[in-house]
């Protein structure tokens, strides 16, 4: 029972790596790269659509100070 949980939660993770790639690079359009990821990243090309968009160089977006 906890191998399942612990095979699940890692399912998450791996599903989720562009969306955390974009987050932890600042990228400015990190919510649209997430709502991507969320609604087509079962498949294999909305997967590698929103990973290959989130590594992709842009701007970060600005800080407001």
């Amino acid at each position: 029972m906890i191998i399942d949980f612990l095979f699940a939660l890692i399912l998450c993770f791996v599903y989720f790596v562009p969306t955390i790639v974009a987050y932890s690079r600042g990228h400015k359009n990190a919510l649209a790269i997430f709502i991507l990821n969320l609604f087509l990243g079962y498949t294999l090309v909305g997967w590698v659509v929103a990973l290959i968009w989130a590594v992709y160089n842009s701007e970060p977006k600005k800080k407001r100070s």
